[in-house]
C-alpha cells in the first residue's frame, strides 16, 4: 500500500510539474518502516538490561535520523537538529553507564536463569519424545509379540484335547500372556495414550470422561494443537483430576472439563459439585503441581468444604 501511494504521488507530480514535493510523502512513509527495522534488530539482543539499552539506542537513531533528514529536506541554514541530538545522546550515554554498572552479577544471574529455563524445557521435550518412543515400541513390539504368543497358545490348547493336564498348563500360560498384554496396554496408555497422539487433547479428554467413574463432560475449544509436551501434561492433569474426583467427590457428583487456549497458554479447568475440602498439599495434587510447574505452568486448587472442587492449570506453550 505504501509503495502504491508513493507511485501515485510521483505520477501526479510528473503530470503537474513543479517542485519535487513527493519526497515529503516518501519520507513520511519511510519513517514507520525505519522504526520497525531498528526495533526488530534490538529485539534480537539477549534478554536483560542490554536489550533495554538496544531499544533505547534504536529509538535514538530513529529520532536523530528523522531530524537530520527533515533539516536536509527543509533546506534550513542553521543545523537546528544539533541541540536535540546532543541531549538525546547524553541520555543514551547515561543509560549505557547505568546498564554497564548493573550488568555484573545481576546480569549473569539473569542470563543463567534464561539458560536454565531453555535447557530445562529442552530436557522435558527430549523426555517426552523418549516416552513416546517407548510407547510405540511397547505397542508395536512387546504387545504384538504377546498377542501372537496368545494365539499360538490357543491353537496349542485346541490340539491338546486328549491331554487335559497339558491343556490346563497351556490355558494358564495363555491367561498369563493375556494379563501381560493388559498390563502393557495400561502402561502404554499411561505413557502416551494413542488417542492423544492420533486425535489430540479434546478427543483424549472425552475418552477419559467416558471412562470416568462419575458423570463427566468435556467442553474444549482450541484454535490450534498445543506442543506435544504441553498436550501430554494437560492430558495427565485431566486424568488425575477426574480420578481424584471419582474417589472423593461422591458417586452422585458431576464433573466438567473445560479446555481453552489464549495468550500463548493452554488453560485446563476441571470442576465438580462434590464434597469439596480437597487438600492442595496432598500427594496427588502435589504431583500434578510438580508436573505443571516443570513447564513453567501454574496449578490452582479451589475446594471449599461442601461446595465442590475446581482445579485450574495454565501451561505456557513456550518457544
Amino acid at each position: 500500500m505504501s509503495g502504491l501511494v508513493a507511485f501515485a504521488v510521483t505520477a501526479i507530480w510528473a503530470a503537474t510539474g513543479g517542485a519535487f514535493w513527493p519526497v515529503w510523502v516518501w519520507f513520511g512513509l519511510a519513517i514507520p518502516f525505519g522504526l520497525n527495522a531498528l526495533l526488530f534488530g534490538a529485539a534480537h539482543v539477549r534478554r536483560g538490561r542490554w536489550r533495554g539499552f538496544a531499544v533505547h539506542a534504536a529509538l535514538f537513531s530513529w529520532v536523530s535520523l528523522t531530524l537530520i533528514v527533515t533539516w536536509a529536506l527543509a533546506g534550513s541554514d542553521g543545523f537546528w537538529p544539533l541541540i536535540p541530538i546532543v541531549c538525546l545522546s547524553m541520555l543514551l550515554a547515561l543509560h549505557a553507564v547505568i546498564a554497564g554498572m548493573l550488568s555484573g552479577e545481576d546480569q549473569q544471574l539473569v542470563e543463567r536463569v534464561d539458560e536454565l529455563t531453555r535447557t530445562r524445557r529442552g530436557v522435558v521435550d527430549v523426555q517426552a519424545g523418549e516416552l513416546r518412543r517407548i510407547e510405540r515400541d511397547l505397542h508395536d513390539g512387546a504387545q504384538a509379540r504377546l498377542v501372537a504368543l496368545t494365539m499360538q497358545l490357543g491353537r496349542a490348547e485346541a490340539r491338546l484335547g486328549e491331554h487335559p493336564e497339558a491343556a490346563e498348563l497351556v490355558r494358564e500360560a495363555r491367561g498369563e500372556a493375556s494379563a501381560a498384554i493388559a498390563e502393557l496396554r495400561d502402561l502404554a496408555r499411561g505413557i502416551a495414550p494413542p488417542v492423544l497422539a492420533d486425535r489430540g487433547l479434546p478427543a483424549a479428554a472425552e475418552a477419559i470422561a467416558a471412562r470416568s467413574a462419575i458423570r463427566a463432560s468435556v467442553d474444549a475449544e482450541l484454535d490450534h494443537r498445543p506442543p506435544p509436551v504441553v498436550e501430554a501434561a494437560a492430558y495427565f492433569v485431566v486424568a488425575e483430576t477426574l480420578t481424584n474426583a471419582a474417589k472423593h467427590a461422591g458417586a452422585d457428583a458431576r464433573a466438567l472439563v473445560t479446555i481453552r487456549d489464549g495468550n500463548d497458554r493452554l488453560v485446563i479447568e476441571v470442576s465438580d459439585d462434590g464434597r469439596g475440602g480437597a487438600d492442595p498439599a496432598g500427594s496427588g495434587l502435589t504431583g500434578l503441581r510438580h508436573r505443571v510447574e516443570a513447564l513453567d505452568g501454574v496449578l490452582a486448587v479451589t475446594s471449599p468444604a461442601g461446595s465442590g472442587t475446581t482445579i485450574r492449570a495454565e501451561l505456557p506453550y513456550g518457544s
